[in-house]
């Protein structure tokens, strides 16, 4: 998988290729979709499933993002030292602490509600997520998660494309690069925003960088409009249509003869083609009105509280159902998990809004036969402080803080790591960023190594220039 100009990473499309089709007849591109999808015409895409360098444990991944940074301190990662120090000042045996709001000399916060053991492993977990809690023998949790900015876009871009600047590929882009999707008629990378709004760093966080822009993550909601302009306006008929996207196509046709090579217009007849095939796929995706009532009490969805992430947990396990390869689902509006005043009301708020439908999902999945090869992530951009601020709140700390995984066979009931003894740094078999995303790859069966793109000279990876490690003692 390493391009070079004379050797690109995907392989040029055959005659018979819709793609070659469009540009050779200038045939609008939903007559063209459509008869691919009922002649059954041979054709190379971009998002065509591809082998993985070696067997994977998971075929696919669920990655939920705690928007604004959950406190590890007082969900997964419990301190027997804090709650004993809290109101008192941080030792100066920690040496100085770097903050974002110079918190580094208030008094210790003890952990907000009581951790307990859970399951037969006695993995503790906090009274705050007595859902998620009952699933603690299926949870590997990371203890010694640690990353490079105190700031939320900055370590919201880390998190997801593997550096603090904005502009490289997101992780999903990179799996649906190397591994393509199973579904022709969906994308290989969805992403499910919080219907809030307010991600701290914008759409990059999913974007593809400089991968081609199909890669790049595709937006979708529950309910009958999963992507806003799917469908043409009302009033607009299917010849109209057609006759516009055959212009498109057209002037797509003319500027690539200019261009060749353009990974862009590439991306745009792509997109076209699949938008046409999603237009009957989408909505009956999205109809949750399919499944039982059993299922929708399970994730929560017949209460208002859980309602609306309870729906987005239940469309990730539709999606991955039908061949999605990743799918990010975000919880946390524009202040999010963010919880620099009062930890007890934010992380009451948003545990209530989630662990059920989380809980819920990996029920589901297990049942349904899909957890032993779906890998599901939960995690947020940072964790929070153990000094307080605003005496009831937490300031941001990406030095020590936790995620945790499940599925694709990794060990339950678990965790792995250690941060020190009130949770300020990672202390003990230290996981950065980039070993995480490494850990992620190669459970879908993706060496970090080998999967790279040929960007101005360089053989560009998600992993980027310094070394990061596979944390095989996750995995059973």
């Amino acid at each position: 998988m390493n391009p070079t100009p004379d050797n690109p990473r995907r392989p040029p499309s055959p005659p018979t290729s819709r793609r070659r089709f469009l540009a050779e007849t200038g045939c609008g591109a939903g007559a063209l979709a459509l008869a691919a999808l009922h002649a059954n015409a041979a054709s190379v895409s971009s998002l065509a499933p591809k082998e993985p360098h070696f067997q994977p444990r998971a075929k696919r991944v669920i990655w939920l993002f705690m928007h604004g940074g959950p406190s590890h301190v007082d969900l997964f990662d419990p301190k027997p030292d804090l709650l004993r120090l809290g109101g008192k000042p941080l030792p100066e045996s920690f040496g100085s602490v770097m903050t974002r709001r110079k918190v580094a000399a208030n008094p210790l916060l003890g952990p907000i509600k009581p951790f307990r053991p859970r399951g037969d492993s006695g993995l503790e977990v906090s009274d705050f997520l007595p859902h998620i809690a009952q699933h603690a023998d299926r949870l590997c949790v990371i203890r010694s998660l640690h990353g490079d900015s105190v700031n939320h876009p900055q370590s919201i871009y880390q998190m997801n494309t593997g550096s603090i600047l904005m502009g490289r590929p997101s992780v999903g882009s990179w799996v649906a690069y190397g591994l393509g999707s199973e579904n022709e008629n969906m994308p290989a990378f969805v992403v499910l925003p919080d219907p809030g709004g307010g991600l701290k760093g914008g759409p990059p966080a999913w974007g593809s960088g400089f991968l081609p822009a199909t890669f790049q993550g595709v937006t979708m909601r529950p309910g009958k409009t999963p992507i806003l302009n799917l469908k043409p306006p009302r009033g607009v008929s299917i010849a109209q249509q057609t006759n516009t996207l055959k212009l498109l196509q057209k002037l797509n046709r003319d500027y690539s003869r200019t261009a060749p090579g353009n990974d862009e217009i590439e991306a745009r007849i792509e997109s076209y083609e699949l938008a046409f095939r999603m237009q009957a796929t989408a909505p009956d995706l999205v109809d949750l009105e399919q499944e039982t009532k059993e299922t929708h009490q399970l994730y929560g969805v017949d209460s208002p509280q859980t309602r609306e992430f309870g729906q987005r947990c239940l469309l990730a396990r539709r999606m991955i159902e039908r061949g999605v390869r990743f799918v990010q689902l975000y919880s946390g509006d524009t202040g999010g998990w963010d919880a620099h005043s009062d930890v007890l009301k934010n992380h009451t708020t948003y545990c209530q809004r989630t662990d059920k439908p989380i809980a819920g999902l990996l029920t589901d999945l297990q049942r349904r036969g899909l957890l032993d090869d779906t890998l599901v992530i939960w995690c947020g951009e940072f964790g929070r402080m153990p000094m307080s601020e605003q005496g009831k709140g937490r300031d941001h700390n990406p030095w020590g803080y936790c995620a945790w995984l499940a599925g694709a066979k990794v060990c339950g009931g678990t965790h792995y790591g250690a941060t020190d003894p009130v949770g300020l740094r990672a202390a003990e078999n230290k996981v950065h960023v980039r070993d995480l995303h490494a850990t992620l790859l190669h459970l879908i069966g993706v060496d970090h190594h080998e999967l790279s793109f040929y960007h101005r000279g360089l053989d560009e990876r998600l992993t980027g220039p310094r070394e990061a490690r596979v944390v095989h003692e996750v995995m059973a």
